[in-house]
């Protein structure tokens, strides 16, 4: 490769570095370089399984300039009557049409694909070619945007922690839809392991591709509360339940008693669902589903509790809490890929770089887009700081108040600006400032519930520090 020059060196093109890359193209004029390993923009959707789709509606996803989705309902299926859900693959030709119609048609941005970046030395960033191993620099005139930070992790790139003896069938979600090439003897079981959003994922295609409830059996490690769709939707018609959301969540923090309580609360006012009513769950990772979805999981009864997989052996499950035995001919599926690398968190303008995290969360895309905006509008970077104070991702159900705080927080001081109080609102990753800003100010009915938020979010201010002393 030649040598390079750019003003942001953007490692990473996948959703958080191609919305980074976005809205600082709008907010601005300087040149951008992504480097990234994938052939294509996209990141880990490239090597996401093929049933994979997104947790949230599509209007909320992507970068900012260029909408995902048609903004229409879906009228079948599980989501039915809710906002649509972009595929996996829908996802991927999004991001291809970004790349090329957005950001490359600009003439300042430069997209290396199948490149991988080594390191900054003197001021320059090094690179290597994964095909043929050559390497070249690139002269950073500003700064180094790692958008890997909040990189997923996904089965079929990620190896299982547990080891599987000789003549055990393991394949990840991406090898289970194609058991119909010739050769593939018919599992007659079929084992999920892990608790996380992807094996909720593959317990709704087993079932909805036929297979018999009493076929499945679920190693499920941590029981997980998990977010209900209904009240993310955006648009007028759902005002009710996704601000009204918001003031129920504000107000369950602001009463509960413990974390537990603060649950049982939000389950009680539709906010939060569990698929097995009998069991407590300890973990929160922002998975999202719609009512349908659980109810059908309910229907997988066969569920083993006792801990991680430590080994799979003809016959057994070994696990940390004792051994299980397995039917003969069952096709064990590893979910158990951590959907986030949950890292310690650091500021994210320090000299010469940015770090990218979540500050509202669990919008990726509309973080990393905010992340941009400051980054183009305000020059010093304790200011800069102090507006995108990093949210700290959940770990288990208690870390679900100090999220939900932090994120507060930064829309408190979003606030105090007035062009950023209008360019949020103006933002489509953002469709929750726009409901509110175009509520007719004479519906008493929404007026009202704004009036409740704001009470319930003060008074939760108060009783969170609380909350998250005894969670810890």
């Amino acid at each position: 490769m030649a040598p390079l020059e750019t003003d942001y060196l953007v490692v990473g093109a996948g959703a958080t570095g191609l919305a980074f890359a976005d809205t600082l193209l709008q907010q601005g004029n300087a040149h951008i370089t992504l480097v990234d390993l994938h052939a294509k923009p996209g990141g880990h959707w490239n090597d996401a399984y093929p049933f994979v789709a997104l947790h949230q509606p599509s209007a909320f996803y992507g970068v900012n300039s260029l909408a995902l989705g048609t903004g229409r309902k879906d009228t079948m299926g599980h989501n039915a009557g809710l906002y649509e859900l972009a595929s996996g693959a829908e996802v991927c030709g999004y991001f291809q049409q970004v790349m090329q119609q957005q950001l490359l048609a600009s003439g300042r941005v430069q997209h290396l694909p199948m490149t991988r970046f080594l390191g900054m030395a003197d001021g320059a960033g090094r690179i290597a070619s994964v095909l043929s191993g050559a390497q070249s620099q690139i002269t950073v005139r500003r700064k180094v945007v790692d958008a890997r930070w909040f990189s997923p992790s996904v089965p079929a790139t990620t190896r299982p922690k547990f080891s599987v003896a000789p003549g055990v069938r393991l394949v990840t979600p991406t090898g289970l839809t194609q058991l119909w090439q010739a050769g593939q003897d018919r599992p007659s079981h079929f084992c999920i392991l892990g608790a996380g959003k992807t094996a909720m994922d593959v317990g709704v295609w087993l079932l909805s591709c036929g297979v018999p409830p009493d076929a499945i059996r679920w190693v499920m490690p941590r029981d997980s509360w998990v977010v209900n769709r209904l009240t993310t939707q955006p648009g007028e018609e759902f005002f009710m339940q996704s601000i009204g959301g918001q003031v129920q969540q504000m107000k369950a923090i602001a009463e509960a008693t413990d974390a537990v309580d603060l649950f049982e609360r939000l389950e009680a006012s539709g906010q939060m669902l569990r698929i097995d009513r009998m069991q407590l769950p300890r973990m929160f990772h922002y998975a999202t589903l719609s009512e349908g979805e659980v109810q059908l999981l309910r229907q997988i009864t066969q569920v083993i509790r006792k801990g991680r997989v430590q080994a799979i052996e003809a016959g057994a499950l070994v696990l940390d809490q004792g051994r299980e035995a397995m039917d003969a001919g069952t096709l064990y599926i590893d979910c158990t890929a951590s959907a986030v690398d949950v890292r310690a968190m650091e500021p994210m303008f320090q000299p010469g770089r940015i770090l990218p995290q979540l500050v509202r969360a669990p919008l990726v895309s509309f973080s990393a887009a905010i992340c941009a905006y400051v980054e183009a509008n305000f020059d010093d970077d304790a200011v800069k700081n102090r507006l995108c104070t990093p949210v700290p991702f959940p770990r288990s159900v208690g870390g679900y108040v100090a999220a939900t705080m932090a994120s507060l927080a930064n829309q408190m001081r979003w606030g105090e600006h007035k062009a950023m109080r209008s360019w949020i609102r103006d933002s489509r990753l953002d469709g929750f400032g726009k409901m509110v800003a175009g509520i007719d100010r004479n519906d008493a009915e929404k007026t009202a519930l704004l009036g409740e938020l704001r009470h319930y979010g003060a008074a939760a201010i108060g009783n969170a520090k609380r909350l998250i002393a005894a969670a810890d």
